[in-house]
This record gives structure tokens, C-alpha cells and sequence, in this order.
């Protein structure tokens, strides 16, 4: 299974390529479906942000206050 940074790195780089493919003036079809590509892009991202793995690191002290345990 592909982890949760890896598939949101690949999606942020479909928006990106799906604004190329917008802008570009060469070729229609990738003009065409520019948008649908950064739409695919952005829900991808945030589903991988949603349901991503939440991993809380272990080195990380929680202060204490004086006076309680």
C-alpha cells in the first residue's frame, strides 16, 4: 500500500501539472481536461490529508506543571 505523504506528494504534483496542462496553447485535449486534472489533484490531496496517519512522535516531552503528577 502506498503511504499517506507519498500519494500527497503525487497529488500536488497532478495540480501542478494540471495548471501546465491548462495554460499550455498546443495541445487541446490537455486544455480541455486541465481543470478536471487539478480537480483530481486537489480532492486526492485532501482525502490523503483527511485520512492520512496520524503520527505523533514519541521523543516529544509533554511539560509538566509544578504541584501535580
Amino acid at each position: 500500500m502506498i503511504r499517506s505523504d507519498k500519494l500527497q506528494r503525487i497529488a500536488e504534483i497532478v495540480m501542478v501539472l494540471g495548471i501546465v496542462a491548462l495554460c499550455q496553447p498546443w495541445n487541446f485535449f490537455l486544455h480541455r481536461y486541465g481543470l478536471t486534472i487539478i480537480i483530481v489533484g486537489l480532492v486526492t490531496f485532501m482525502l490523503t490529508n483527511w485520512f492520512g496517519s496520524k503520527i505523533v512522535p514519541e521523543d516529544v516531552e509533554v511539560p509538566r506543571k509544578e504541584g501535580h503528577s
